[in-house]
């Protein structure tokens, strides 16, 4: 009995420890902030458009800067040069109707620094804009059909990191994201292993040009996201990916637009490259803690062994 009075006044104080030091302290430093749950509250309905006339508008206004692979349309420009020329490389818009919310789409159609909240950052008095243009010119009925286009050609399945490239490879890198050495996720696309060391040496003098102009663009050169599932809580991410402006007023970087299904593929992947050790870990976890009730339960029993024969 003295042995469980212990125990209970050590888990009593590590727990009021562990309070003190963790949530208490990090909700001080740290304001809570409650997630939208990928609503996009402030953004309004999108009708039901037409996917050829759809089609048309995209052919017409989108092609000059994007990809659309799924309808077999080439990238005008390289990735350096895009970058060079805009900032940041134009997406693909082949998944851009699966992971992206569809007023989203339509308010960044419309007004892509205002649906992004990166205006402040492209006023009169910066005398930058936007790279991509505005189309608040084009009816709402013209948009919708757009958006209507761009679900159409969606894959129904887009995989985890299809999804991470649309939504944040063209700004982040992603160095452990190979299965061998010499391959990452780089801001321009995939660097495979080379046969030659100076291959190799161009391709990463391709990458370092391009953060520069990516630098330019944003200000700082984006985190590299390895890891970045082990260093925040995925609260954190969530409300941050939703509106980062909530979570850290100024920042440069935008609103993304994902739906809650298309964060999820974004987070499924940042733990196959950050953690992919979780599933092994997991089961590993079950398994311990059924060894560790069997050890006590023997232990207890062991003890009351012994002591029946002292007393």
């Amino acid at each position: 009995m003295r042995e469980i009075k212990i125990l209970i006044v050590v888990i009593f104080f590590t727990l009021v420890t562990y309070w003190g030091v963790e949530p208490f302290a990090h909700s001080q430093m740290h304001k809570h902030i409650e997630s939208e749950n990928f609503e996009y509250k402030d953004l309004s309905e999108v009708e039901k458009g037409d996917v050829a006339k759809g089609k048309d508008l995209v052919m017409a206004n989108c092609t000059a800067c994007h990809s659309i692979k799924a309808a077999n349309m080439p990238a005008p420009m390289d990735p350096l040069t895009s970058a060079q020329s805009y900032g940041v490389n134009p997406p693909d818009l082949s998944n851009a109707g699966a992971i992206f919310e569809d007023k989203y789409l339509a308010a960044f159609i419309s007004d892509p620094a205002k649906a992004a909240h990166v205006a402040h950052k492209f006023t009169p008095e910066s005398g930058r804009s936007y790279p991509m243009p505005s189309y608040n010119w084009m009816p709402k009925e013209d948009i919708a059909n757009i958006v209507a286009y761009l679900k159409s050609i969606a894959s129904k399945e887009v995989t985890p990191k299809e999804a991470f490239v649309t939504a944040c490879g063209r700004c982040h890198a992603a160095r452990y994201d190979g299965r061998v050495l010499g391959e990452k996720w780089t801001q321009i696309g995939q660097k495979s292993k080379f046969k030659f060391e100076k291959d190799s040496l161009a391709y990463d003098i391709k990458v370092l040009e391009y953060q520069d102009a990516l630098t330019k663009y944003m200000g700082k050169l984006p985190p590299d996201l390895s890891i970045i599932i082990r260093a925040r809580s995925e609260h954190f991410l969530q409300t941050f990916v939703e509106d980062p402006q909530r979570v850290l007023h100024g920042t440069a970087m935008p609103r993304v637009g994902l739906t809650e299904e298309g964060f999820e593929k974004v987070m499924q992947h940042l733990e196959n490259i950050g953690d992919p050790s979780k599933p092994v870990r997991d089961k590993l976890g079950i398994n311990f803690l059924i060894y560790m009730v069997i050890f006590a339960l023997f232990a207890v029993l062991w003890k009351k062994s012994v002591w029946k024969k002292l007393h």
